[in-house]
């Protein structure tokens, strides 16, 4: 498929003392009528990638093509072209929904009709509504809409659901659905992995500026060499015999294991085949008399992709750069 945005060694320098590295030498491609998923915790460089992209940054160095066309030379052409939903999106209060797609679509040579994009985002019913009446969700869905009512060809979606409730973030999911299903393009920022494995084609993870993994949501997590996650805790032990961060390479013996860490005082171990590894495990605390406090198992996640490779968890504060 012809690739509708490509970067390469993407650099972005902020200046101060000291100055701050935001992008540091990124490489993307994005395929046509794909949903891409650019990944990451706050601070990783997303909205910073995604601005320049749109056209609002300037890279300190390194390339972008968006649509065949780069920024400086084909702007009002690449503009035709794209929709933009901001993370924080504001908009006139004073006035209707109706009035703001109108007001929007007359920016683009050609278009949708305002009141089918009411329609397709479920908005119809407040058509009238002066946009400071709309709650939160649909004052997103609004946002999402005046990103749609120019019928673009790229849809940049950058954290489009935070801090909406699940019925609003369920909805939100469905109109992206609907709207890939047209065969259009969408580069979707998010710092929440489970929106990431459920929308998404591809997904690139970032950490401090740069791509740390890139695949489908399915090709990361079956990196992990594992599927399945154990997670258990042991409780007190009053032979206190059990050192848990010697006893890992232990636990890591155990049938159908692929890797062992510890999180926040729980013990995880990757798992191909959680019905073996199970009975094995309970034999082995059973053994050497450590009291289980508690056990659970589940499917691998993108989370645990970006706690093998970052070594913290998405929503940790950041370490200091080395």
């Amino acid at each position: 498929m012809p690739h509708v945005i490509r970067c390469q060694n993407l650099v972005k320098t902020y200046e101060g003392r000291p100055p701050v590295e935001a992008v540091r030498g990124l490489d993307l491609e994005v395929a046509e009528g794909e949903c891409f998923g650019l990944l990451g915790p706050n601070g990783a460089g997303k909205t910073t990638t995604i601005e320049i992209m749109e056209g609002l940054l300037a890279p300190t160095s390194g390339s972008v093509e968006v649509l065949g066309r780069q920024w400086g030379k084909d702007d009002d052409a690449i503009r035709q072209r794209i929709g933009i939903s901001f993370q924080e999106t504001k908009l006139s209060e004073k006035l209707s929904v109706r009035e703001t797609l109108a007001l929007f679509r007359s920016f683009y040579e050609r278009g949708t009709d305002p009141e089918a994009v009411m329609e397709q985002v479920e908005l119809t019913e407040k058509a009238k509504s002066w946009v400071g009446k709309l709650s939160g969700g649909q004052r997103q869905r609004l946002a999402v809409a005046c990103a749609l009512v120019g019928d673009p060809a790229l849809l940049f979606l950058d954290e489009p659901t935070t801090g909406l409730d699940p019925k609003s973030r369920r909805q939100l999911w469905e109109i992206i659905r609907r709207y890939r299903q047209q065969g259009r393009t969408i580069l979707l920022t998010t710092h929440y992995l489970d929106e990431a494995e459920r929308l998404c084609d591809h997904v690139a993870i970032v950490d401090r500026g740069k791509v740390i993994a890139q695949g489908t949501p399915r090709e990361l997590i079956v990196s992990l060499g594992g599927e399945h996650v154990i997670e258990f805790t042991l409780g007190d032990n009053s032979n206190g015999d059990c050192q848990v961060s010697g006893d890992l390479e232990l636990f890591s013996r155990l049938p159908a294991v692929q890797s062992v860490h510890t999180d926040h005082g729980r013990i995880c171990l990757s798992v191909g085949e959680p019905h073996r590894t199970l009975p094995a495990l309970l034999s082995t605390l059973e053994e050497h008399r450590w009291p289980l406090s508690s056990l659970s198992t589940r499917h691998a996640s993108l989370e645990d992709v970006f706690v093998k490779l970052a070594g913290r968890h998405l929503d940790d504060d950041e370490a200091p750069s080395p």
